[in-house]
């Protein structure tokens, strides 16, 4: 019988869309159902002021009112509760333990295998740092992939080999001061003729690329995902 990892991720439909399937791919011996971002009912779309996904606090208390009601409803159903968010520059270890002091407020959780991981800043670092089977390889971007990425190192600094540190944490905003997502698209518009090609976009091209990205290169170069890597490979396997 699979292991069964209930998954409570923030951010919007690039982890809706994106990241599921790219757990269910590289970790088959467990059986990922998503409990937030909640999914959307069919009919009228909600107002665009109307947040999707959560992340941060926002997430945590999230994850308070869905926990409780997914723990009542599926009793003994659940085998890790697997919290994932973009970390946009906090302290890894401070917003980790920050999630789970506030989720052990669900006492009946208490036997219930938990992990915090995280993006860092964002998802696209995964897509960055497997650049060669994830950007280079898709038809939208074929003949300026090179130009892309050279615009990304020069004009942002971001750096492929460790594109986790890409940019600085900003206490006003609790977020990074430059978005590795943005940046991304930026690079896709660079010209005039840029501009009739098609952009990056989170919602279209994120969860495309993420199914292409290899973890064994991308756990190289982020330290924080070889984290997430390594406990889902054990656990996974070993239960």
């Amino acid at each position: 019988m699979a292991v069964v990892v209930w998954v409570f991720a923030g951010g919007g439909e690039s982890e809706v869309r994106g990241l599921i399937p790219f757990l269910e791919k590289n970790f088959p011996g467990c059986r990922f159902e998503r409990k937030t971002p909640v999914r959307q009912k069919p009919g009228p779309k909600p107002n665009r002021g109307i947040s999707y996904g959560r992340t941060g606090q926002s997430l945590i208390e999230q994850i308070k009112n869905e926990l409780p009601i997914a723990l009542k409803g599926e009793a003994n159903k659940c085998d890790l509760i697997l919290v994932f968010d973009d970390l946009d520059c906090r302290d890894a270890e401070m917003q980790r333990q920050k999630i789970l002091q506030e989720i052990s407020q669900v006492h009946e959780s208490a036997d219930i295998d938990k992990f915090v991981g995280f993006a860092a800043p964002e998802l696209e670092a995964w897509i960055i740092a497997d650049w060669n089977n994830s950007i280079a390889q898709h038809p939208d971007f074929r003949g300026r992939h090179q130009r892309m990425r050279w615009w990304l190192s020069t004009q942002k600094h971001i750096p492929f080999d460790h594109p986790e540190s890409f940019s600085e944490y900003d206490p006003q905003r609790d977020c990074c001061r430059e978005k590795l997502s943005e940046a991304l698209i930026n690079s896709s518009v660079q010209d005039e003729d840029d501009r009739k090609k098609p952009r990056f976009s989170k919602k279209e091209h994120t969860p495309v690329l993420l199914g292409k990205t290899n973890p064994h290169i991308v756990q190289e170069k982020c330290p924080l995902f070889r984290e997430l890597y390594n406990y889902l490979k054990h656990f996974c396997y070993l239960n």
